[in-house]
């Protein structure tokens, strides 16, 4: 800290140093410099942008689509797809569209989606509960914070508690 200076003092000192002088708070009075190299300064402020956003998690919005005559063996396929994508963090919206008559029978399709959070009640938390919007009816599912389902394992006679991989 050099203390208050004049401006052409100040500039003159930040160029014998082979530096910048740069205004930090021009609302102070006086106004607050400081000398440094300023490419550099501006270099590392955008590495450490790159750095923030790299270590942000991103949660991304994945959809399964079904309709209210989806089978059930196609119900397990997609069970195992969304708990897939709740595993690595992502929010699932699970649309039932109808076409044609099938608007006449709504609670087709409320039960299929009952029957969706009921098999992944381990891994999500409902976030959205169904509703119509026009002919389709959504849900949104987010992950649990319960983090992975633990399952007993026999080892040798003791019971052991192990957390499952999928």
């Amino acid at each position: 800290m050099l203390g208050v200076l004049e401006t052409s003092d100040a500039l003159r000192r930040a160029r014998d140093a082979g530096l910048d002088l740069v205004e930090v708070n021009p609302k102070a009075f006086p106004p607050v410099c400081k000398i440094m190299d300023f490419g550099k300064f501006k270099y590392e402020e955008k590495k450490r942008q790159g750095e923030a956003r790299k270590r942000q998690a991103l949660i991304e919005l994945k959809e399964i689509k079904i309709r209210p005559k989806t089978d059930d063996h196609d119900i397990d396929f997609k069970v195992r797809h969304i708990e897939r994508f709740l595993e690595e963090g992502n929010k699932v919206k699970i649309t039932c569209r109808f076409r044609g008559r099938e608007i006449t029978h709504p609670e087709m399709a409320m039960r299929q989606l009952q029957v969706l959070v009921e098999r992944t009640r381990e891994v999500a938390i409902v976030e959205v509960e169904p509703r119509m919007e026009g002919r389709t009816m959504t849900l949104i599912l987010a992950p649990s914070n319960k983090g992975k389902p633990k399952r007993r394992v026999e080892v040798s006679g003791d019971a052991v508690e192990s957390s499952a991989e999928g």
